[in-house]
């Protein structure tokens, strides 16, 4: 509810305005663009992050006239939404579920995910220098203006929301609280709010229960995980996403470490290891209609170069 409400009122596009006028070049716009989602992903999710900031960069370089390198980008924002989102609880939706039900202490989160988020750092950077040109760009950035008393309310309501992620208050309080405030205050923001994927957690719950109550399953689970955990945990995710495997594979293994750890190294691969990639997709289909596979092709090499790094790393 508070991010749509954020979103509204443009607090996150006035932030990528504000980042742009640093750049001076294509490969620091790319750089600055790349990096705006692999740090908000940890704070607004994955999915928000790519829902925000990939119009805007299709607008960008239309205004620019580099429609021809922005493919590069889209799918270096998109890998960098997907791992930034990583480091915390709230980043995407695995984390705080993991996070919830192994009650792990919010250090001992950060120093599990700690290396993997630092290789990715590295690498993002890295192709943003290896990949993208060095050339001189003119942006003229637009002013986007804020409602001062909704922002405030906004922001009020968004660190109650982090509060209650970090166990300091009940998360009752802010079911009942935040619903009730922007009743008043917003009800548009109770109309964004994706109810469908909500109910979708829902019934992934049902399910991954009922399937570990089945012995042939439970058993053959068991006997995977036993193997290799990390493995077995991001190669699932290539199958049925990042978000079932967690629901599902958390029913057979007390291994939360390898379990994290493969979750979220294991969102970058197919399309569908994090549903949150689709949104580019989607996006970038619409913008180019003419590249649908090419963009594929792209989106896969980059992605899967990604995941066996991420998982070496892991691994070792």
């Amino acid at each position: 509810l508070i991010v749509a409400g954020l979103r509204s009122l443009g607090i996150f596009e006035m932030l990528g305005q504000s980042l742009l006028g640093w750049a001076g070049s294509l490969r620091s716009l790319s750089l600055v663009l790349v990096l705006l989602c692999f740090f908000s992903s940890m704070i607004i999710t994955n999915d928000v992050t790519l829902i925000t900031f990939i119009p805007f960069t299709l607008l960008v370089f239309r205004m620019i006239r580099r429609d021809e390198r922005v493919l590069t980008l889209v799918v270096l924002e998109t890998i960098a939404a997907n791992l930034g989102s990583m480091a915390t609880p709230i980043g995407n939706p695995q984390n705080l579920y993991l996070y919830s039900r192994f009650e792990i202490p919010t250090g001992e989160f950060m120093q599990i995910m700690s290396v993997p988020f630092a290789v990715s750092v590295v690498l993002i950077t890295a192709c943003c220098f290896i990949f993208v040109r060095s050339e001189p760009l003119e942006i003229e950035a637009r002013e986007v203006a804020l409602e001062p008393k909704r922002t405030i309310l906004y922001l009020v309501l968004f660190v109650l929301s982090i509060v209650i992620v970090f166990r300091v208050i009940p998360y009752v309080i802010g079911l009942f609280v935040i619903p009730a405030v922007l009743l008043f205050a917003d009800r548009k923001a109770l109309k964004d709010v994706d109810y469908g994927l909500l109910l979708t957690f829902v019934f992934f719950f049902v399910f991954a229960g009922n399937m570990a109550r089945i012995d042939a399953v439970r058993d053959f689970f068991s006997f995977l995980l036993e193997k290799n955990t990390l493995v077995f945990s991001a190669m699932s995710c290539q199958v049925i996403s990042n978000l079932p495997s967690s629901l599902l594979i958390s029913q057979f293994t007390d291994n939360y470490t390898d379990l994290l750890r493969g979750v979220n190294v294991g969102s970058v691969g197919t399309l569908i290891s994090s549903l949150a990639s689709l949104i580019t997709f989607r996006e970038y289909v619409k913008y180019n209609p003419g590249k649908t596979l090419y963009y594929i092709a792209m989106f896969s090499a980059f992605n899967f170069a990604f995941l066996f790094i991420l998982i070496a790393v892991c691994a070792l």
